[in-house]
């Protein structure tokens, strides 16, 4: 399940599907950061901003300042504005921008849970 959302964000994408993958993206991060606390602290805030949840694993682990230096906090505008009126416009290489900030994201979070 935490992987499909990741693949849904680059389908969506060569479908043409921007909004879609922005928003995949978010979900697959938002999804990968309450793992990782799940893992070290048994539980997770039932909360859907990805900034808050970088600033919750900071806590346990101060190198994941890393996931806002890549500015994965700003997949956070995709949760809603993607879904929800006044729609975000998203571009081929805003979405494009957003896949390589999750994709990084991704392999960080996977290499702190020791899964990859």
């Amino acid at each position: 399940m935490l992987e499909e959302d990741f693949a849904l964000t680059v389908d969506a994408l060569k479908l043409g599907y921007f909004r879609a993958s922005c928003f995949h993206a978010h979900q697959a991060i938002e999804k990968l950061l309450k793992a990782y606390l799940l893992l070290k602290t048994d539980r997770y805030p039932f909360i859907h901003d990805i900034t808050e949840l970088i600033r919750n694993c900071m806590k346990i682990d101060k190198g994941f300042r890393y996931l806002l230096e890549i500015k994965a906090d700003k997949l956070d505008k995709y949760y809603t504005g993607v879904r929800y009126p006044p729609i975000l416009r998203v571009s081929r290489d805003e979405a494009e921008e957003a896949i390589n900030s999750a994709g990084k994201a991704r392999e960080f979070i996977i290499s702190k849970m020791n899964l990859s």
